[in-house]
């Protein structure tokens, strides 16, 4: 008796001594399904906070993509206007040369006019000269004439 009564002592002991271990060994189940809720919660608080890290990487990169469309529409638009700019110089210089030349042209014309009438003119003069020599020649051989004839 003593030896059942030690032995029921024994299994009521070990029960009240397991008693803890095999709660807890029964409450793992329900602590695992709190950690894999954590876990689950972390996640997804990661997961969510990647995404808006994401959506305001993606709206940074939109905006900077439309800084820089409307920069090179600038750009495009100002380099536009530099080169119509300068078409417009290059026609006005355009102009500007045609007008210089046509200006000279007519100064050489003038001048091919006044060297002809300069060279016409000078022409008459050497004509007249030589009209002249030829008249004071021949009055010189009548005068000669006379005179020889005179003293003869």
């Amino acid at each position: 008796m003593k030896r059942t009564i030690l032995s029921v002592l024994t299994v009521a002991v070990t029960a009240v001594a397991a008693a803890p271990a095999v709660q807890a060994f029964e409450s793992m189940p329900s602590l695992q399904s709190r950690r894999l809720e954590q876990l689950d919660i972390g996640t997804k608080a990661v997961s969510d906070i990647q995404s808006a890290r994401l959506d305001h990487l993606n709206t940074q990169t939109k905006t900077i993509e439309d800084i820089q469309a409307a920069r090179l529409n600038h750009l495009s638009t100002q380099t536009k206007a530099v080169e119509d700019l300068q078409a417009e110089r290059l026609f006005h210089l355009d102009t500007q040369t045609k007008a210089v030349e046509d200006l000279q042209a007519t100064r050489l014309n003038q001048l091919d006019i006044g060297t002809k009438a300069v060279s016409d003119i000078q022409s008459a003069r050497l004509e007249h000269l030589s009209n002249q020599t030829k008249t004071v020649d021949v009055l010189e051989e009548a005068r000669l004439e006379v005179l020889e004839n005179l003293r003869k």
